[in-house]
């Protein structure tokens, strides 16, 4: 078990908020079978996420992957820009 490294979980999402010094908000929608009714409903989660260049605006698509806890709330860091937000 010594060799084996887990790889890191990653999440597409929308940035909703950069209004922190190197920080910001991420909004991740996924899909999830409601478990009586069988129906695919739609959920959202807002997490935080470290952006040391501070390049991200709101609107932008971007990938988001788990580390350690960097504080109370953010324990996501930023890997990289998938889409720039048209202005």
């Amino acid at each position: 078990m010594a060799g084996q490294d887990k790889k890191a979980r990653t999440i597409q999402g929308v940035v909703v908020s950069n209004g922190m010094q190197d920080s910001i908000v991420v909004l991740t929608a996924r899909f999830v079978k409601h478990a009586k009714y069988k129906k695919f409903i739609r959920k959202s989660t807002k997490v935080m996420a470290h952006d040391a260049e501070n390049v991200c605006g709101v609107g932008d698509t971007v990938t988001i992957e788990e580390c350690k806890p960097l504080s109370k709330n953010k324990s996501w860091t930023l890997v990289g820009i998938d889409s720039k937000a048209k202005i």
